[in-house]
């Protein structure tokens, strides 16, 4: 054998291989990513597809719906197993049920090496060295504020849309939410840091922004020297070469201020829809909640949107069967949707977070009335949506391809400036990335079908 080829073969042997699994948001997406960026650049891993070819497993967990901690000691079962026939397999656990449980997951689960949290992530690349010399389980759940971000790689390559985190944490504390304890309170990054991201991505052939945030819209970075706003940051961010929109998530009611108002007037770059969870129409469930806003406050700043971007759509969270909700409680919630008719929503039946003040309140609501709501608000919300998507049919719509059809790899899938999905045919993948104009052909429950026009 040539010393070529021992080589080769060595090298093959000392990369390792990574497995990544992600529950829960968009905030979770980007973090995976730079775990992924970190490893690579610190570790020399490489990513797979099969989590039987890893030798280091992560999860990336997400702590805010009911039985988060059971859906991540399942899939611990499920690895252990992989570990029992691989011994020298790693399994990393992330995220927010690792920053809520902490060295418990360890305690239940011994096959776990390594638990981290949000905020801890950059440590990744020390503690699988020290799990690896030491042969003892690694914990960090630190929140050491913005630490992360001066160790983390910069973007090596572009996509069509591009996640980019510009808050971390949050200090509104609302009584179902355990996000505060999981994530830390609320820091921002700088506008310079966050400008320089953007604009390598931008170089990289990224032409959609999408900044995160738990409470996004109270971004306060500096910029040389002074306090800033999402405002601000999205004009600076429209002036970049190549960034041709710009969209946010996830705003609160009551930090969406006038001047963000304003930015829609002034940015065309910043998208036609806004989520933006009000989560019940009752004040008084509002007030259960901590939201900080009544229902008409809310609807205030819809009509205040809609009037500087009258092609403006919605999109909203709903918790159902909070605690001590009412018939009364679940009308009013079910009057703001009818007076908004938001374009799209999430909802869901309200489980108690551990450690949170809405978990110790009586609740005398029973389950079958919680699902009869749910399906009642979900049934509603839906015919909206197809309400939408069926007026769009015959229209022309400028949209931005993002990539392959995720259920048909003979088709591309782009994104209409109000969000709304389209499937399209076609045989280049050199369309990705660009903005083109689609005639809108057909509407279907969860996306839309179309032609290119020239």
């Amino acid at each position: 054998m040539s010393s070529n080829s021992i080589e080769k073969n060595y090298l093959l042997k000392m990369t390792k291989k990574l497995f990544v699994k992600t529950h829960g948001c968009q905030m979770n997406e980007y973090d995976s990513a730079k775990m992924i960026d970190l490893l690579k650049a610190e570790e020399d891993f490489e990513l797979v597809d099969s989590e039987d070819q890893a030798d280091l497993l992560i999860l990336n967990t997400c702590s805010i719906r009911e039985k988060a901690q059971e859906r991540v000691f399942h899939q611990i079962g499920r690895w252990r197993k992989i570990k029992e026939v691989k011994p020298d397999l790693k399994i990393a656990i992330g995220g927010c049920v690792a920053s809520q449980e902490g060295e418990k997951i360890i305690k239940r689960a011994p096959s776990v090496d390594i638990v981290f949290g949000p905020q801890s992530l950059h440590n990744l690349p020390k503690l699988y060295k020290d799990k690896d010399s030491t042969n003892k389980p690694q914990v960090d759940i630190s929140f050491p504020k913005l630490e992360k971000f001066d160790h983390i790689p910069m973007p090596d390559r572009g996509e069509a849309s591009a996640f980019v985190s510009i808050v971390e944490g949050c200090n509104k504390y609302c009584s179902f939410c355990v996000v505060p304890k999981t994530r830390g309170h609320e820091v921002s990054r700088n506008v310079e840091d966050i400008l320089k991201e953007v604009t390598i991505l931008a170089e990289k052939g990224t032409k959609e922004i999408h900044f995160l945030g738990q409470n996004v819209n109270n971004f306060k970075g500096l910029y040389k020297g002074e306090i800033s706003s999402l405002a601000k940051l999205i004009e600076l961010t429209a002036e970049i070469e190549n960034i041709e929109r710009i969209r946010f998530t996830t705003s609160h009611p009551h930090e969406f201020k006038d001047d963000l108002v304003e930015t829609y007037a002034k940015v065309p770059e910043l998208v036609s829809h806004v989520h933006l969870p009000v989560q019940s129409g009752s004040d008084r469930i509002l007030k259960l909640m901590r939201r900080r806003y009544t229902a008409e406050k809310y609807l205030i700043l819809i009509d205040k949107l809609k009037k500087v971007r009258p092609d403006m759509r919605f999109s909203s969270d709903f918790i159902v069967g909070f605690p001590g909700e009412t018939k009364q409680d679940f009308t009013d919630t079910m009057n703001i949707i009818n007076e908004v008719k938001f374009d799209e929503s999430y909802s869901f039946i309200y489980s108690a977070r551990p450690d949170t003040p809405a978990a110790i309140m009586e609740d005398d609501v029973s389950q079958v009335e919680k699902k009869e709501r749910l399906n009642i608000l979900q049934a509603r919300l839906n015919q909206l949506s197809y309400g939408y998507s069926r007026k769009m049919v015959g229209s022309l719509q400028k949209c931005l391809v993002t990539g392959i059809s995720k259920k048909d790899p003979g088709q591309l899938q782009g994104r209409t400036i109000c969000d709304r999905v389209v499937n399209f045919r076609s045989d280049s993948i050199d369309l990705v990335g660009q903005l083109i104009n689609i005639r809108i052909n057909d509407a279907l429950p969860n996306c839309l079908r179309g032609s290119i026009q020239n």
